[in-house]
């Protein structure tokens, strides 16, 4: 039960991020986003990983329990998405100011 509620947890952060990566493209700014939340975000992200893989009761039955690290690599990979969208946008700050 209690990887169902982290689940439920993670899917609930992870929600916005798809929503999120799309915003961040079509503006086409990086107005407004913060590279310090975007690195703090990664950053727990891989604590909770990492918290997993060195937790020998979540390692010895992780045949059942795959979902959640799933959705953990999920939610980074989103967050790293819109970080490399962040500095193209960045980028596109800095012509569009010229």
């Amino acid at each position: 039960m209690p990887e169902i509620l982290e689940v439920i947890m993670i899917i609930s952060f992870g929600i916005s991020w798809p929503l999120n990566v799309i915003k961040s493209y079509k503006s086409h700014t990086a107005k407004g986003k913060s590279l310090g939340f975007l690195c703090l975000i990664i950053f727990g992200y891989i604590a909770g990983i990492t918290s997993k893989f060195i937790n020998p009761a979540f390692m010895a039955d992780i045949s059942h329990k795959w979902y959640v690290l799933f959705f953990y690599f999920l939610n980074l990979f989103m967050v790293s998405l819109d970080l490399i969208i962040y500095f193209r946008n960045k980028k596109l700050d800095k012509e569009n100011a010229k």
